[in-house]
Parts: structure tokens; sequence; C-alpha cells
């Protein structure tokens, strides 16, 4: 039901459900908690790409058919769909081709990238149906594209095309046909190749302070600096050597 595999730098957690549209059952659930943990347990893993198998869809939510085995994970700390409740630690992708939708489309917002196909559609749309949303996208959608664009879909449960995505900022890029999970993989092995202790640390900073007055954002980000100082100060050398002036960053 979901394959953990290596590639170069990254670890793809992959939803392996196609005849289901990769819908999760509560046994996917389960399988999906175990893939990230062993990602976390993975020291050489520096990024995490979670896609979908088939060409059809990326998740189409939670298995509305099999609704009764996902009852008993309401509760479960790391979410009803796996991982959900948890922040990773290092940074991940969602490689998202076809449907990306209600609980899906939480899995995707969970991750810090999203690189889409063009046949990408994104929604809620179990607003239709009751369903509520408790895999973090009333928390996350608001904080990737603002309120009023999380609201819309949020109340309306209309689903949106890739270019639309891309606009109001929920999808990081779009890209040709297919080539989704490739360029998620570009982007990982560009990420690896980072010095890691301060693009770590400034991811942090980033999530743990979004919400805070700028005061405190601040003093989150200051905390860093002493304890990257001597990774920084490399840096500047190479850079003052003439490493690495000019272009985009690492291949992406």
């Amino acid at each position: 039901m979901v394959r953990y595999e290596r590639s170069g730098a990254a670890a793809v957690l992959t939803i392996d459900r196609p005849e289901r549209r990769n819908a999760v059952d509560g046994p996917t659930a389960e399988e999906l908690k175990k893939g990230y943990e062993r990602f976390v347990a993975d020291e050489d893993a520096r990024v995490l790409v979670v896609t979908g198998s088939g060409d059809q869809a990326f998740c189409a939510g939670a298995d509305l058919k099999a609704l009764d085995t996902l009852a008993p994970r309401l509760a479960d700390p790391h979410g009803p769909l796996g991982f959900s409740r948890l922040t990773s630690l290092r940074p991940t992708i969602a490689a998202i081709g076809g449907w990306c939708l209600a609980g899906g489309l939480e899995l995707a917002l969970w991750c810090d990238l999203r690189i889409a196909s063009p046949d990408a559609r994104l929604g809620f749309p179990e607003r239709r149906w009751g369903v509520p949303l408790i895999d973090g996208g009333t928390q996350r959608l608001p904080r990737i594209v603002g309120l009023g664009r999380a609201m819309d879909l949020i109340l309306t449960g209309r689903i949106i095309e890739a270019e639309e995505a891309l606009a109001m900022g929920m999808l990081t890029e779009i890209v040709e046909p297919g080539r989704h999970l490739e360029r998620a993989l570009e982007y990982a092995e560009a990420l690896a190749s980072f010095p890691q202790e301060t693009m770590l640390a400034d991811r942090a900073a980033a999530l743990q302070s979004f919400g805070h007055p700028l005061d405190a954002g601040l003093a989150i980000e200051a905390a860093a600096g002493l304890p990257t100082l001597q990774v920084a100060q490399a840096g500047a050398a190479r850079f003052a050597g003439g490493e690495g002036r000019g272009g985009h960053g690492a291949g992406v």
C-alpha cells in the first residue's frame, strides 16, 4: 500500500493504491506513518518526497468506502492519514500528478514544496459530503496562500486546476506531463547539496516563527546565529574565493 525507496539523497514515499486513486484507508495510513518514521530514522535521507503511484492521482484523500477503518485513528497524535499532525525536521516535497483531493491535498500541504504536472486537480470536495478537514488543511492552507484564498477553497469545496493553484502560491512549479517526480527529485538533490546546518536552521526559523509578532520571530531567527557561525564563516570564505557566484541555486 505504501512504498519506501531511496533515490540519491531523497527518500520517496509512494502511496500505492492506484485502483482507489491512492485513497487512504486505515491500513494505508498506518503504513504512511511507518514510512515517515523510517525517513526520520534514515540519517542519509536529506529530503522526503511524497507521491502517488500511477498517472491518475497523487491521492484522492480518505477512502470513503472504508471510513470505519480510519475512525480509530482520529485521536492519533500522528494524524488520521499517517503523519499529518507532525512536523518534519528535514525538507519535504510533494510530487503531484492527477487528482490531489481532500486529505490528499492536506498531505500535499504538509510538504514544504509542491511540484505538479499540468493535469493536477486540487481541492476539498469532501465539503459536499460533510466530511471535515482534520489533517491540517484548515491550518496549513491559509499559511500558504493567505486566509482569503484559503476560505474560498475550504468553504466552497471547488476543485482548481494546476495553473490557478500556481498563481495563488499553492504550487511551487508546474512541469511537463509526467515529470513531477523527476523534478521533485532534482529539487531534493539541490537541497541536499547545500550546507545542511544553516538551511535547516533557516527552515526551522520560518516554520516556528509563523504567526508570532515580528520581534518574537526575529528572536527565533537570531537564535540560529551562534550554532551555525562556523558553517557560515566557511561558506563566506568559499564565496570570497569565487565559489558559487551567480546562477541559480544548486541546479534548481
